[in-house]
């Protein structure tokens, strides 16, 4: 069963909603969740409809049965200051290498030094165990970067072999990726029904699967209700006229005498049936391009309204449903 679970995707797929979901999913029934964020956009705070998250883990949601969702932001430079006092010591001195822009300097030009700072102090959480040898949480979900960078952000063991072969930034590396290669994580993909974020997906697969990165399911986010049957989706691509005019004039919208009210509306309406046909045509093909992965996949619905609070816990009951994740 996995403990990390990594949430990635192509930039306006959901992701950010997606794994707040899945921490409010995890956090049924009594359960402990930690929700991570690294990218620094403060988006879980505007999903939870809450205040900007500090540099520390706190409550921000109950689940259903008396769970609770737990969230923190991580930030590069805090977190160098905690590895800095951690291994060397250096209390004040951190803080003062911080003031003079050391820290940040340190972040930017070494992004691999980076990346082990955010993925550790997740990691950590997962391993995090309390003063009766629990685990603090039951679950962490961890808001990654997107689909195109998630290998190498995860990769940190590769990323920082350049900078350490040996010491505390070496061990610290090979112990992050103890944790992400090994059964307790799971990175999930989040994707739409379109060409460019499925194909975004596939290739994010076989790169995760290549560095030996362990792939959970994918998640088809914002899933669109069909308004036409299967039988009347092939109509309308062919363009069933006489059909519709009849139809139109047994409703009591005017003859189906040429020229006649119904006449005049058999067009547009065989246009607007023509592209829906059009769009559910290519949602079947993406579909299959995802279910040909052989990986777990889980279907969310497009909220018309868009994700408020409330639309937030319905999607994590939806997850819920489908089976564990």
């Amino acid at each position: 069963m996995s403990r990390l679970h990594v949430v990635s995707g192509k930039g306006g797929t959901g992701k950010t909603t997606v794994a707040a979901a899945l921490a409010l999913a995890l956090a049924t029934e009594g359960q402990r969740t930690l929700l991570v964020e690294v990218e620094g956009r403060q988006g879980i705070a505007q999903v939870f409809e809450t205040e900007a998250l500090p540099y520390e883990e706190r409550k921000i949601a109950v689940a259903p049965g008396g769970g609770e969702v737990h969230a923190l932001a991580i930030d590069a430079e805090r977190a160098l200051l905690d590895y800095l006092q951690m291994f060397y010591k250096l209390g004040s001195a951190g803080r003062a290498l911080k003031k003079l822009g050391a820290i940040d300097f340190a972040t930017t030009i070494a992004p691999g030094l980076r990346d082990v700072l955010l993925t550790g102090k997740a990691c950590e959480a997962v391993r995090r165990k309390d003063k009766h040898g629990r685990f603090v949480y039951d679950a962490v979900v961890m808001d990654a970067p997107p689909t195109g960078r998630i290998t190498r952000f995860l990769n940190v063991n590769d990323e920082v072999a350049g900078l350490a072969k040996i010491g505390p930034i070496h061990n610290q590396a090979q112990a992050v990726m103890r944790v992400l290669k090994s059964p307790e994580t799971a990175v999930h993909l989040v994707t739409l029904l379109e060409e460019m974020p499925v194909q975004e997906t596939v290739d994010g697969v076989a790169e995760l699967r290549a560095a030996g990165l362990p792939v959970g399911g994918v998640v088809i986010n914002m899933v669109r209700p069909s308004v036409l049957g299967p039988e009347d989706v092939d109509l309308a691509a062919n363009g069933a006229r006489a059909g519709i005019a009849a139809a139109l004039s047994s409703a009591g919208l005017g003859g189906a005498r040429r020229g006649g009210r119904a006449e005049r509306l058999i067009d547009p309406l065989l246009e607007q049936a023509r592209e829906h046909a059009e769009r559910v045509a290519l949602e079947r093909a993406e579909h299959t391009e995802i279910t040909g992965l052989g990986l777990p996949t889980y279907e969310l619905e497009l909220l018309p309204e868009g994700v408020d609070l409330a639309g937030l816990y319905r999607l994590a009951r939806d997850l819920r449903t489908q089976g564990p994740i």
